[in-house]
């Protein structure tokens, strides 16, 4: 699946299967969940998600989730959700509290280029523009993209298309 960085435009951004452990959507009534947003530039969107699925694959045993997706004219908004586990599990500072932690402080210092800030919880066109990226990015591409070759404009065409001194 590719998600388009700009509206319009073919450079498109390949979403890694990656960016997709075990789900945050549901979890347990007692576990918390951090979530962080993610705001690189429209042009860096593609860098960001590469960066955050090598974060993903030095923290195998975290549980996070792409939550959520929205953008402006200038910047692609990208939450992620953390579990960090269980409320009591986090107080005693339990293994998966602190390899969650490890994987926000990641977050903060290896993605800092991309802004990230601490949020509240996605909204629901947030979250539905997540999950319908997550949804395409499961489906087989019926044909790959293949650019066409750029053909030249015949003659007369070309000869319409000056413009007088």
């Amino acid at each position: 699946m590719e998600l388009s960085a700009t509206a319009g435009r073919s450079d498109e951004v390949a979403l890694s299967t990656e960016l997709r452990l075990p789900a945050v959507e549901s979890p347990a009534p007692d576990t918390v969940v951090v979530h962080v947003q993610l705001r690189p530039r429209r042009s860096a969107t593609r860098r960001c998600l590469a960066a955050l699925a090598a974060l993903a694959a030095r923290h195998e045993t975290v549980s996070f989730a792409l939550t959520g997706l929205a953008g402006d004219a200038r910047a692609v908004r990208v939450t992620v959700g953390v579990e960090l586990g269980p409320r009591e599990q986090i107080a005693k500072f339990s293994a998966e509290a602190q390899a969650a932690y490890a994987f926000v402080d990641g977050l903060f210092t290896d993605l800092y280029d991309f802004m990230p800030v601490y949020v509240g919880e996605p909204g629901e066109t947030e979250r539905a523009a997540a999950a319908g990226v997550l949804a395409a990015a499961d489906r087989p591409r019926s044909t790959p993209r293949i650019p066409a070759p750029r053909t030249p404009l015949p003659v007369e065409l070309l000869a319409g298309l000056a413009v007088p001194a």
